[in-house]
C-alpha cells in the first residue's frame, strides 16, 4: 500500500466527501444568533466535560452505598473513559450519516437518560453499563459542538466562539471535584448523576429550536443516504478495539503494575494489534473510495498534525497539572478534599478572565505567537513552582494555579484556531473528533505518567535516603535517642523505655517518608515544564498566519 495513501487517486477519496457549492456555503448564515448557538453547545460541553471529573470524589461512597470494593468502584470511572474514547474519533463518521444535528440531540438525550439511570442504578454491574453508555453519548458532543461553532461564525470571529467553548471545557474538570465533593457531603452520590437530566433536557429543547445543519453538512448527508446505509462495521470494531484497550492501559496501568501484570500487557498488546489493523484497513477503505471511520488522510495537512501533537500536550498539561497540585496539598499538606478543590478553583477564575483576551486576539495577530506565550508561561509557572513545600501558604499555592492556567489560556484557543487551517468545509467534524480525542486522550496519558513517576521516583528517594539511616550512624542514634527521651518524659508517655524509641523510630520513617515524596513532587513538576518548554520549537513548524486567515479554508 505503501505511502501514497496519503495522496488517494483523485478518481477515488474525492468520492467520499461531496463537492462543495462556494457560493452557497460562502454566504450562508445561522438563521439565529450566533453567540446563542455558542451558548447552546457550550451548555452541553460543560455539562459532558464536568461529568469526567465529579464521580472521583464519589468513588468511596458509591462502593459503600452498592457494596463493593474501592477496586471494584473505579470501574465507574474506567467504563465512561473508555466508551467516550472509542466514540470520540467515530463522531464524524456517523455525522455523515444521522446529520450534525441529529447526531447531537441523539448525544444528548443518550447522555440525560444514561445519567439518569446511573443515579437509579440498584448494583455496581448496572452502573457501570449506565456509565458505558453516558460515556457513548458524551463522546459524541464535544466534536460536534466544535464543528457547530467552526460553522457557525465567520473566521474573524472564530476565536472569540472558541473561547466561550473553551472556558467550558478547562473550568470543568477544574470545579468537578470541588463540586462532587459539596453533593455528596451534603445529599447523596447520585445527586452528581441526577444533575445532568434538567441540564440535557434544556439542551435538547434550545438545539431543536437554535441548531441547524449547514449546506454542505445537509448534501453529505443525502449522498450518504443515496448511496445506502453501509456502515463500517469493520472500522468501527477495530476503532473499539484499539482505543477502548488504550484507555483501559492508561487507567489501569500503575494499578495493576504497568507490564508487571498480565492483563495490562494483554491489553497493550490488543491495543497496538487493533492501531495497525485499523490504519491498514483505513487505507483500504479510502484506497477503495469509501468513507474512512477515521480519516488518515487529515495528517498530510501539516498545520493539523502539529496541532493535534500540541493538543495532546495540552490535553497532558491541563489534566495532569489539576491532578498534580490537589494531591500535594492533600497528602503532603493535609487539606480536606474541599480544601483541595477551592486551591485550583483560582485558576479557573484566571482562565475566564484570559480566554476572552485570548478569543480577541487570535484573529489579529500570529497565532503562533500566542501558542509560543502560552508554553513558555506555563513553563515558566511550572519551574517556579519547584520551590513549593509544605510550609506554603494557601495564598502562594493559589496564585501558582493562576500563573499555571493563565498560560494554559494562551493554548485551547489558538491551537484549535489553526488545526482548521487549510481543511476543507467538509471535513470540520473530522478535525474535531480527532482534535477532542487528541485532548482527552492526553489527559489519559498525563494522568497515568504522573502518578506512576510519583510512585517511582518516591520509592528512588526513599531508598536513597534511607541509605543514610543505618545502625551505624552517630545521628540517627542521637535523633532516636533525643526523640525517645521527649516521648517518655516531656510528651505525656507513660510507656517503657523500648515503646519510647519504637516512636521514635517511626516518627523518623515517617519524616523520611514525607520528604521522599515531595521530591518525587518536585521531580514531576521538573518533567512537566522541560515537557511545556520542549513544545516551543514545534510552533514555528506551524504555517504563518495572521488574523481572518486564521481561520480560511
Amino acid at each position: 500500500m505503501g505511502a501514497d495513501f496519503l495522496h488517494p487517486a483523485p478518481s477515488r477519496y474525492p468520492q467520499i466527501s461531496i463537492p462543495m457549492a462556494p457560493d452557497s456555503d460562502d454566504h450562508w448564515k445561522p438563521k439565529h444568533n450566533p453567540w446563542a448557538v455558542a451558548l447552546t453547545v457550550t451548555l452541553a460541553t460543560f455539562m459532558e466535560v464536568l461529568d469526567t471529573s465529579i464521580a472521583n470524589v464519589a468513588l468511596p461512597h458509591i462502593a459503600g452505598g452498592l457494596g463493593a470494593s474501592a477496586d471494584e468502584a473505579t470501574w465507574v470511572l474506567t467504563s465512561y473513559l473508555v466508551s467516550n474514547a472509542v466514540i470520540l474519533p467515530a463522531s464524524a463518521y456517523l455525522v455523515s450519516f444521522l446529520g450534525r444535528k441529529r447526531f447531537y440531540m441523539i448525544c444528548v438525550a443518550l447522555f440525560g437518560l444514561s445519567s439518569m439511570l446511573c443515579g437509579l442504578a440498584p448494583s455496581l454491574p448496572l452502573l457501570i453499563f449506565f456509565r458505558v453508555l453516558q460515556g457513548a453519548g458524551g463522546g459524541g458532543l464535544q466534536p460536534s459542538e466544535q464543528a457547530i461553532l467552526v460553522d457557525t461564525f465567520p473566521p474573524r470571529k472564530r476565536g472569540q466562539a472558541f473561547a466561550v467553548y473553551g472556558m467550558a471545557v478547562v473550568l470543568a474538570p477544574v470545579i468537578g471535584p470541588t463540586l462532587g465533593g459539596w453533593i455528596t457531603d451534603n445529599f447523596t452520590w447520585r445527586w452528581i448523576f441526577f444533575i445532568n437530566v434538567p441540564i440535557a433536557i434544556l439542551s435538547l429543547f434550545l438545539t431543536s429550536r437554535i441548531v441547524e445543519d449547514p449546506p454542505h453538512v445537509q448534501r453529505e448527508v443525502a449522498a450518504q443516504r443515496k448511496r445506502g446505509l453501509n456502515l463500517d462495521y469493520m472500522g468501527f470494531g477495530l476503532l473499539a478495539l484499539a482505543f477502548g484497550s488504550l484507555q483501559f492501559v492508561l487507567d489501569k496501568g500503575q494499578e495493576k503494575d504497568w507490564f508487571g501484570s498480565h492483563l495490562i500487557t494483554t491489553f497493550f498488546c490488543l491495543c497496538a494489534g487493533g492501531l495497525v489493523a485499523l490504519v491498514l484497513w483505513e487505507i483500504a477503505q479510502i484506497r477503495r473510495g469509501h468513507r474512512p471511520i477515521l480519516d488518515l488522510t487529515m495528517f498530510r495537512n501539516r498545520n493539523f498534525s502539529v496541532s493535534f501533537l500540541m493538543m495532546f500536550v495540552l490535553g497532558f498539561a491541563l489534566f495532569g497539572t489539576t491532578v498534580l497540585l490537589p494531591l500535594f496539598v492533600q497528602e503532603m499538606m493535609g487539606y480536606t478534599a474541599e480544601q483541595a478543590g477551592l486551591v485550583i478553583s483560582p485558576g479557573g477564575l484566571a482562565v475566564m478572565a484570559f480566554m476572552p483576551l485570548v478569543g480577541f486576539l487570535v484573529s489579529r495577530v500570529d497565532a503562533r505567537w500566542l501558542i509560543a506565550i502560552g508554553l513558555t508561561t506555563l513553563s515558566a509557572a511550572l519551574f517556579t513552582m519547584h520551590s513549593i513545600d509544605t510550609q506554603a501558604s494557601y495564598a502562594y499555592i493559589a496564585w501558582m494555579r493562576i500563573f499555571q492556567a493563565s498560560g494554559l489560556a494562551f493554548l485551547f484557543v489558538p491551537i484549535n484556531t489553526v488545526s482548521y487551517v487549510g481543511v476543507p468545509r467538509e471535513k470540520n467534524n473530522d478535525v474535531s473528533g480527532l482534535m477532542n480525542l487528541a485532548r482527552n486522550i492526553g489527559g489519559s496519558s498525563g494522568t497515568s505518567f504522573f502518578v506512576t513517576l510519583l510512585a517511582r521516583r518516591s520509592q528512588e528517594h526513599q531508598d536513597r535516603l534511607a541509605m543514610g539511616l543505618n545502625a551505624a550512624s552517630n545521628l540517627l542514634r542521637q535523633r532516636i535517642q533525643g526523640l525517645a527521651g521527649y516521648f517518655q518524659h516531656g510528651g505525656g508517655l507513660t510507656g517503657s523505655a523500648p515503646q519510647a524509641r519504637a516512636l521514635a523510630r517511626g516518627m523518623i520513617y515517617q519524616q523520611l517518608v514525607q520528604q521522599s515524596n515531595q521530591l518525587a513532587y518536585l521531580d514531576v513538576i521538573a518533567v512537566l515544564a522541560l515537557v511545556a518548554l520542549c513544545m516551543v520549537p514545534l510552533v514555528f513548524l506551524l504555517r504563518k498566519n495572521t488574523g481572518g486567515a486564521v481561520s480560511a479554508h
